[in-house]
């Protein structure tokens, strides 16, 4: 039965080797016998350039070679803590690097993917910063630090994230609702795929065409996440226990 799968937010860091060897578990798992692989961003806690070739990002990639090199198709889309993996990464991984919004054929069904930030409207700081690091002179001036520089500044990003977000109401750092039926209809699509929120459910979402569902990923913590679609099933969101 042929079978595609979505998971995001891992963070991965080497302080949780846990949860790299929980990717590899489910990398080996499905090698050659998924059709494709979405990481739909936040795989790392932070990515500071294609350049940091440490032994756990080395590590982190030869698992996404192998994998790719089994037949499986295998995609990356940047999330808010990722957002400078390049095309070397994609390239040593056997992967490929997917836009925000991408709209994919699940074996009929079409549905568009995201890693999810761009829905927070409401979080109208972070979406300013969202549009400054997004933009080509920002990450020029970022990789064109000394490694360590960036390793200092990532980390201070986010003590600073971190201390906004805990004052800010929960609302603000959910998706807008209308900018989650915005961009399906834009997109032509009864289903939307994302994570970035931590909030794993399926949502009911009203068109202007009908009802669509909205599928939230989870991050990967004491347990993981991901989303399946097959052939005879749809779409199901399942988690799994991190040892």
């Amino acid at each position: 039965m042929a079978y595609t799968l979505f998971i995001s937010d891992l963070h991965l860091d080497p302080q949780r080797p846990e949860h790299l060897d929980a990717l590899k578990a489910l990398l080996e798992k499905h090698a050659g016998k998924v059709d494709a692989l979405y990481v739909l961003g936040d795989l790392f806690e932070a990515w500071i350039g294609d350049d940091d070739d440490t032994p756990f990002n080395q590590s982190a990639i030869a698992a996404f070679r192998q994998f790719s090199d089994s037949g499986s198709k295998l995609y990356f889309m940047h999330g808010n803590r990722d957002f400078l993996l390049g095309q070397d990464f994609a390239e040593a991984c056997g992967g490929s690097l997917l836009d925000e919004g991408t709209v994919v054929d699940l074996y009929g069904t079409g549905a568009q993917l995201m890693h999810g930030d761009s829905l927070c409207t409401l979080d109208t700081e972070y979406q300013q910063f969202r549009t400054l690091s997004r933009s080509p002179q920002w990450q020029q001036g970022m990789l064109s630090q000394p490694l360590e520089q960036r390793r200092m500044i990532a980390q201070g990003m986010r003590m600073q994230s971190q201390g906004k977000n805990a004052n800010k109401a929960e609302n603000i750092m959910d998706v807008t609702p209308e900018e989650v039926a915005r961009s399906m209809e834009a997109a032509g699509v009864h289903h939307l795929i994302h994570g970035h929120t931590h909030r794993p459910d399926v949502h009911d979402v009203a068109l202007a065409n009908g009802s669509g569902k909205r599928w939230v990923l989870g991050d990967w913590g004491k347990l993981g996440w991901q989303i399946v679609a097959d052939s005879e099933r749809g779409l199901r969101l399942e988690s799994f226990e991190i040892n």
